[in-house]
């Protein structure tokens, strides 16, 4: 089934929901039930609590209703009729408002039997297309009316439908492998990071070995940004509102930034939720000449962004993250060979991180934008160009560009078949524009630059939540929080696991950041347990340390997965973490 057709069957199954809901609880006034990605949902203002414990009793009348076969027939009713007919919800009311503000005379229904809903449709031709083994109603969660915490909260029912039973059982397993693989159960597990809602919410609180997976996801990408050529900057959290009125953030982005006057003589200022304005006036500092383009300059900046609170979720949806931007200000006559390389070094980036499978998403030109037809061809060609280039498959999104310049997209597939929406590549011709850049050409004579914008892992906490997600939490051993953690059976071994310990920790091995990181597990608990508990924090390698391993210089080598080898000597595992850590092995 395409996207479009499971769309609307998504959407179909929302209205049976609601019709289900509305027969078992009568006195229920509904609000708004969409179709979204695998699924839908529908928010209901209801006084009974709903519980997943009701699902049940709902389903049935969903699939009595899929029985019954009734036609989702369409109706066009005038604004007034429509109030009269909605008169008793008042959500439906304030839609029909909004519409009518908007300058609509008409509005549409449509009736399944004796129920209807307000709804531009498009659904099925009658509920009985809907497979009554082919649907199941997975959570309820609170939402407040229209996003805004200062309406009632409704209570949303989240359901999925498809086409088959075996497309939902196939579903349903990604799903519960889905939530073997939480990010924030294994980040709790693993000991990487916390949240503190009450404080800081949507801000994550790194802990050393989650800062340790962090630091080496920067190092790992300077050092590749270090190979292409790029500068790098840090400019200022905090700057004055006239520059997101230039910029034209304060316009469009006001809702998602957090400000405040500071003084009445300094004016207003923001947190940056973008690093580009930053980018912009370092590039205007001083004369540039053509001979100094391309110049790239990268940003490891730190972002905020308010978004509600009901959106956020772990590592994925947060306030503050940070982002590995780069601006790549060169010539139009090098625009596409710059856009090669970024290509060529994100499919190269994900690759080391195990994402093999990678779609691309081409969006050019929408209706309203900036810049000339020539300037556009010219940039889409550059953008198509780089992929074809590569020999790179491709889907073109027409008019879903941005107002100021067409953009690549490229999507990770993981491990369970979850797609996520990662690095970007991005021409802008209006930033450079707002802020007047300019180099000096071969002739003397003031040129505008073209501007790429960049990002490769996007986010830096969001990427470290895919890989967790990816990975089941067993990250590759480069990217381990701790590469091995070193267990005497008892007290008489501690002498020789000092020992060993050291001899790790000073090996000569370069991991992205420092050497390797070892722990020690010297606690009174048995042997059993401290190698359950790293096994539990997803540690590669347990070394076991006895008396045959103190007498011959050696270690039992025990892997998080249960495989074990006796015996190793120890300069023989050093050699082999240090060969797997160098040619950043997907594999223990």
């Amino acid at each position: 089934m395409n996207k479009e057709d499971l769309e609307i069957l998504c959407h179909s199954a929302s209205h049976i929901m609601a019709m289900a809901v509305m027969w078992k609880y009568p006195k229920a006034r509904l609000a708004i039930g969409p179709a979204i990605e695998n699924g839908f949902y529908y928010d209901i203002d209801i006084e009974a609590k709903i519980s997943p414990e009701d699902f049940g009793a709902i389903e049935e009348k969903m699939r009595e209703i899929v029985r019954m076969n009734l036609p989702f027939a369409r109706e066009e009713l005038s604004i007034a009729e429509a109030k009269k007919l909605f008169a008793g919800n008042k959500y439906k009311l304030e839609i029909i408002e909004d519409l009518a503000a908007k300058g609509e005379s008409n509005v549409s229904i449509y009736r399944m039997g004796e129920f209807f809903d307000l709804c531009r449709g498009p659904h099925l031709e009658s509920t009985g297309r809907l497979k009554p083994d082919a649907f199941k109603l997975l959570s309820v969660a609170g939402a407040y009316w229209r996003g805004d915490s200062k309406n009632k909260q409704l209570q949303r029912i989240y359901g999925t439908a498809f086409g088959s039973k075996k497309e939902l059982d196939e579903y349903l397993h990604m799903l519960e492998e889905a939530e073997k693989r939480d990010h924030r159960k294994l980040g709790a597990a693993m000991d990487l990071f916390h949240f503190e809602p009450e404080y800081a919410p949507g801000a994550a609180f790194w802990h050393p070995k989650g800062w340790a997976l962090f630091q080496d996801l920067i190092a790992y990408m300077r050092s590749r940004q270090d190979a292409e050529g790029y500068v790098e900057i840090s400019t200022p959290t905090v700057m004055n509102r006239a520059l997101w009125e230039t910029s034209g953030h304060w316009d469009k982005f006001a809702q998602h930034m957090y400000y405040a006057k500071v003084r009445d003589d300094d004016g207003d200022f923001a947190v940056k939720p973008v690093n580009c304005p930053g980018g912009m006036l370092y590039f205007k500092q001083g004369t540039k000449s053509y001979r100094e383009l391309p110049m790239k300059v990268a940003e490891f900046g730190k972002v905020e962004r308010y978004e509600t609170s009901g959106s956020l979720f772990g590592l994925m949806r947060v306030r503050e993250f940070t982002q590995d931007d780069a601006h790549i200000f060169c010539t139009a006559e090098q625009l596409e060979e710059e856009s090669i390389k970024v290509v060529r070094l994100i499919m190269d980036i994900y690759r080391d991180f195990g994402f093999e499978k990678v779609r691309i998403k081409l969006s050019t030109r929408p209706d309203v934008r900036l810049g000339s037809d020539e300037v556009w061809d010219a940039s889409e060609r550059a953008l198509a160009d780089a992929l074809l280039h590569g020999g790179y498959e491709y889907t073109v999104f027409p008019g879903e560009g941005a107002i100021y310049g067409p953009k690549l997209e490229f999507v990770l597939t993981d491990a369970i078949g979850r797609d996520w929406q990662c690095g970007t590549l991005q021409v802008d011709m209006n930033l450079p524009e707002r802020f007047d850049l300019s180099y000096i050409d071969s002739n003397g004579e003031k040129q505008r630059p073209v501007m790429l914008h960049r990002a490769l892992f996007g986010s830096l906490e969001r990427f470290a939540g895919i890989l967790i997600e990816n990975t089941a939490g067993r990250l590759p051993l480069w990217l381990a929080p701790v590469h091995a953690c070193v267990i005497p059976i008892s007290d008489t071994h501690q002498e020789y696991a000092d020992k060993v310990c050291d001899a790790l920790s000073n090996a000569d091995i370069k991991t992205a950041t420092r050497g390797l990181r070892i722990e020690k597990s010297y606690s009174s608990e048995s042997m059993q347990k401290r190698i359950r508990e790293a096994q539990v924090a997803q540690v590669p390698y347990m070394l076991i340390l006895g008396d045959k391993e103190a007498a011959a210089g050696t270690v039992s080598i025990r892997t998080r997965d249960g495989q074990q080898r006796n015996g190793v000597p120890l300069g023989d595992f050093i050699a082999e973490i240090g060969e797997k850590i160098a040619s950043k092995s997907l594999e223990l």
